[in-house]
């Protein structure tokens, strides 16, 4: 294949992409907004799934370097109560199907397994436009641009590849998760480290939670989640960090202790992440020479899936055009046709489980379906 892919968005899907077009001898450059590999901090724990993101992993030929990166134990669940009582407590003994890596250690995996060069850092696209006959130019903020007749907007939630293809933008879903850390927890926190345990903890009620995940290094990370609307959280100065993290906080008010000094005892400014989603079944027609993967095409709540669905997509976009060398469409296709029913499936799963978590039986509903009785 002749045909140079132009990928813009070096997150895990995009690079999985690249990934799998070089294990095929097809050549791909990756441009990425940010300045460099370090140039932003990479998120925490990702649960990589038997089902999508590992077979991801063993299309681009990384899936030994992938078990390297396990950290063991970080499977287990458990449940509490607002009081902290444990209703729920499942350890991990090893025979799950998502095993835990830090989400920059994959990035920086994947990173590692292309050839240099491939990845080209500092490019922030200003605009992308058609030319017609299946070509496209993206224009940077620089100035720069480059031309290309195969283009993937790998570029995630605010995806400026998308609008080639279709007119539908992000909305907010009503909930907001606050990011916060405690380092070295249980030394420092052993209280809040013994209610988190050794994987992910979820403190639950309708329409708000405090949930963490044991990270490496005695880490815990917790996204506190809070149905509010937007207005709402445009009145905390997040700028004033201890009092953004009490005015979260007194939304907790009776909470046990333990639970609440993961937001008011954070080592780290707390953070708004506001939730968006695409519409369900987001689906566009087929335009010649341009495609999407991961957020970018099927932007959906939290679900443990995001990642896995992403790099899924760049290894099945991958794989469709190894498969198809002299005909571009068909294998754009052909990857459309599994995309779009994949999305909207897992878009429904994601929608189901915030009902789960956040609804009004929560904690119980989620229970329920740890336990098999759903």
């Amino acid at each position: 294949m002749t045909t140079h892919v132009t990928i813009i968005g070096a997150g895990l899907g995009g690079l999985t992409l690249a990934r799998v077009l070089h294990v095929h001898g097809i050549p791909a450059t990756v441009y990425e907004a940010e300045s460099s590999p370090a140039g932003r901090a990479q998120g925490g724990m990702l649960d990589i799934h038997d089902h999508n993101g590992q077979p991801a992993l063993r299309a681009a030929g990384l899936i030994e370097e992938f078990r390297g990166l396990v950290l063991e134990g970080r499977q287990a669940a458990r449940a509490l109560a607002p009081d902290g009582t444990v209703l729920f407590d499942e350890p991990d003994d090893g025979t799950g199907g998502r095993p835990e890596v830090m989400r920059g250690e994959l990035r920086r995996m994947l990173l590692d397994s292309l050839p240099a060069g491939v990845v080209r850092w500092g490019h922030k696209v200003g605009d992308v436009r058609a030319l017609g006959d299946s070509r496209h130019e993206v224009t940077f903020a620089d100035g720069a641009s480059v031309v290309t007749s195969l283009l993937v907007g790998a570029d995630g939630a605010w995806s400026r590849v998308r609008p080639l293809l279709s007119d539908a933008t992000p909305e907010y879903v009503g909930m907001s998760f606050i990011e916060t850390y405690l380092f070295d927890a249980d030394t420092r926190h052993p209280a809040s480290a013994k209610a988190v345990g050794g994987g992910a903890m979820y403190a639950l009620a309708p329409g708000k939670a405090i949930q963490a995940h044991r990270e490496s290094g005695g880490t815990l990370h917790t996204y506190v989640a809070l149905r509010k609307p937007q207005d709402w959280f445009a009145d905390i100065d997040f700028t004033d960090s201890a009092a953004a993290a009490a005015r979260i906080a007194r939304e907790f008010d009776g909470w046990a202790t333990e639970l609440t000094a993961l937001i008011t005892d954070s080592d780290t400014a707390p953070i708004l992440r506001p939730l968006n989603t695409l519409p369900s079944g987001h689906r566009w027609d087929r335009v010649p020479g341009v495609t999407l993967l991961g957020d970018a095409a099927h932007l959906m709540p939290p679900s443990g899936e995001g990642a896995n669905l992403a790099m899924y997509d760049g290894a099945e976009l991958g794989e469709a055009i190894a498969a198809h060398p002299d005909d571009v469409e068909a294998a754009l296709t052909e990857y459309e046709q599994a995309l779009f029913p994949r999305g909207a499936a897992e878009a429904a799963e994601a929608a189901h489980l915030h009902e789960l978590m956040f609804g009004d039986d929560a904690p119980h509903s989620l229970i329920d379906m740890f336990t098999g009785h759903e």
